[in-house]
């Protein structure tokens, strides 16, 4: 390694190029970082400063070309210097605009910043960008017409940004020349043979500064490649697999990969740590870096045909859409390795919709009944270890229906209730749409497009209701008022909200555009009612609750003989019970306390009783609780010196043979002591969980 401190001069002098490699970014500096590097500048020179430090650049030496042009791979700062050197081109231009100026060498400005002068082709430029930034770079120090080339790229906007500086006078062209004598770099060129860029790059971006986890990852793929696999692999995968996602929603490609690491290892990362599990697998797997690739654009090409409904598939994009609108993200991974199978003709189109319909189902149904979501993660990232390959369909219907207690698939008559009674106006930011939306396009070969359709309240939502209103809904208006205004019976779609507004019912059923001239089939039961009291809300919400259940968010079904051989199971007689345990009244009242608090960590724990004591599990036990005359004992599934116990009241018994799993025990005697015990069981369940 060696290190040095040069001005943009000096890095560039001499016979050199440094190459900006593919698996890098497009130049991405704006407005301000310029506005700030400008004003650096400025006031470098007003107040007579002898410098200024603007970064680093890591770069590799790579073998000199035959002709002599010493070629560097840039692996950080490539912002920094491709801006210098926009700075420079603008510096040039001024002055081949400006002739009476001489104040400055242009074709030394040229030759020592810009180019190799004696050299063509690629070898005449002194930075050669990634593919996608190369013409337009090329286009400007060339001196081309401006007006050709993409007036979007950053490259183009910031090159007019300094020529408007330079114009406006602020400083001269000598001083800005002066001064970017004066602007150091740290110049850091590498040993390929001794030194890792990998690990250098990674500390370099340690703050993650302007870096995603998509952007480490595609560095980690590729900067240890060697330049002509590292090309390929770019060309053939990773720009085409960039391609495929919206290039102002960065992020989509971050949740590809923990969507894609969640697939393959049944496990959902942290979203901060996707880099770091990448890399793991990648370091840990078997697959070559242009397998790997290859798998990656695979699944990246049906992830965005899923996630931007744009598979070319009318029915799937439809259904692609909804799932979108229904926010269901967690279930993508599971759905992704659906995709593939379908894909690969292992299932047809139709179980694949069905499979899709289903997971909707299933989200929205425990949605809509309030059940807490925090168990999806874990039941979709392992539902696809279920899957019969032999009986694909079945296999998955009877893990929905098999479900229990917090993962259960809520049936009818408890989804009707919850339907008509909660308030789906509230559903969601965009949950209410979705569900009127779903209702209206049921069953029909033509779906009516709703985003210019907004939510009418029949009944509506201003509280001071008119006369005629109070008079319709009765003297227990107030009370109608506050439980239905939001419910699924007084909810519907128009494009005349603001016309209907609080007018009365019968005016909203005649008006031009009013209930009567809708086409809608959410209006159907509308139009057929003279008046809208409490009787006609809950009415309307029956029906389509009914609707609901059976036909748009069906529970799936099986036989009894289709469904047997995925039970579990019966245990045998005799199972024990918190009963057969030998509590007394001091001792049971401790457990109520402590067993609460333990369930309320995580809807994803179970209780299971055995012979000598109680199991609490996550993925196993964390902690086991056995009865004592006086006192719970606790057995924390952990090793001593990985819980943090400040209080002292952990027992290391390591060897020490104890009913429970683990290497340290607590007692609990004591409400007062509930909030310590809990810190220290706490520590044990994280550890399972991360």
């Amino acid at each position: 390694m060696q290190v040095g401190k040069s001005n943009i001069y000096e890095l560039f002098n001499g016979t050199k190029q440094y190459v900006i490699p593919s698996y890098q970014r497009p130049y991405s500096w704006r407005e301000k970082e310029c506005e700030r590097l400008w004003k650096d500048i400025v006031k470098m020179e007003r107040k007579k400063r002898p410098n200024h430090f603007v970064g680093s650049i890591v770069n590799i030496a790579e073998t000199a070309m035959p002709t002599g042009v010493q070629t560097f791979m840039v692996i950080d700062g490539q912002q920094r210097m491709t801006t210098l050197s926009l700075l420079l081109m603008a510096l040039r231009d001024f002055l081949t605009a400006n002739p009476d100026d001489k104040s400055v060498n242009i074709r030394q400005l040229n030759a020592e910043g810009l180019v190799n002068e004696y050299h063509d082709d690629e070898e005449r430029y002194k930075i050669v960008p990634i593919q996608s930034d190369r013409a337009t770079y090329k286009a400007i120090v060339d001196g081309k017409d401006k007006e050709d080339l993409p007036q979007a790229s950053r490259l183009l906007v910031n090159y007019r940004f300094f020529m408007e500086r330079i114009a406006a006078g602020e400083l001269t062209p000598l001083e800005i020349n002066n001064a970017m004598k004066k602007l150091l770099i740290v110049n850091i060129t590498l040993d390929r043979d001794h030194d890792d860029p990998q690990l250098i790059f990674e500390s370099l971006n340690s703050t993650g500064v302007d870096l995603t986890q998509s952007d480490l990852i595609r560095n980690f793929v590729l900067m240890g490649l060697p330049v002509r696999l590292q090309a390929k692999i770019y060309k053939d995968y990773w720009s085409p697999m960039e391609v495929l996602f919206r290039y102002d929603a960065r992020e989509d490609m971050d949740h590809f990969f923990r969507d894609y690491l969640t697939l393959v290892q049944s496990d959902i990362p942290k979203e901060s740590q996707i880099y770091e599990t990448f890399k793991s697998m990648v370091t840990d797997g078997q697959l070559q870096t242009e397998e790997l690739c290859k798998e990656l654009f695979r699944y990246a090409k049906l992830y965005t045909r899923m996630i931007y409904a744009k598979s070319g598939n009318a029915d799937l994009d439809c259904i692609f859409k909804e799932i979108s609108n229904l926010r269901m993200e967690v279930a993508y991974p599971f759905l992704l390795r659906v995709y593939a199978d379908f894909e690969d003709n292992v299932i047809q189109q139709s179980a694949f919709e069905e499979i899709l319909r289903m997971a909707e189902s299933y989200v929205f149904r425990r949605r809509v009944c309030e059940i807490p979501a925090n168990s999806h993660n874990k039941t979709f990232s392992r539902l696809y270890a279920s899957v019969r390959q032999d009986d694909y369909l079945n296999s998955i219907k009877a893990f929905f229906l098999l479900c229990e207690d917090y993962k259960e698939f809520p049936d009818d008559a408890t989804f009707k209730k919850a339907f008509v009674e909660r308030n789906i106006y509230k559903l969601s930011s965009r949950g209410c749409h979705y569900v009127l939306s779903r209702l209206q396009n049921y069953g029909t070969k033509s779906p009516v497009d709703i985003s210019n359709l907004t939510i009418e309240h029949i009944m509506p939502e201003n509280k001071k209701l008119s006369l005629e209103w109070k008079q319709m809904l009765g003297p227990n208006w107030e009370d109608v008022h506050t439980r239905l205004l939001h419910t699924i019976g007084n909810l519907t779609l128009t494009a005349y909200n603001s016309e209907m507004s609080d007018r009365p019912f019968s005016e909203k059923m005649e008006m031009e555009g009013g209930f009567k001239q809708s086409a809608l089939k959410l209006n159907s039961f509308v139009v057929q009612c003279s008046q809208w009291t409490e009787k006609e809300i809950n009415a309307r919400a029956e029906e389509i609750a009914t609707l609901a259940a059976a036909k748009v968010w069906p529970r799936p079904t099986l036989t009894e003989e289709q469904i047997a051989p995925y039970r579990p199971p019966k245990k045998e007689d005799g199972q024990y019970k918190l009963e057969s345990y030998e509590w007394n009244q001091y001792t049971r009242m401790l457990f109520n306390n402590l067993n609460s608090s333990i369930l309320n960590l995580s809807t994803d724990i179970k209780r299971e009783c055995k012979k000598l004591y109680i199991a609490y599990k996550y993925d196993t036990n964390f902690v086991d609780i056995t009865v004592q005359k006086e006192r719970l004992r606790l057995a924390i599934n952990a090793k001593f010196d990985q819980i943090n116990d400040p209080k002292g009241i952990c027992r290391n018994i390591t060897g020490k043979g104890r009913w429970g799993n683990g290497d340290v025990e607590v007692f609990f005697s004591s409400l007062a002591e509930l909030d310590d015990v809990m810190a220290i069981i706490a520590q044990a369940l994280d550890l399972q969980m991360n």
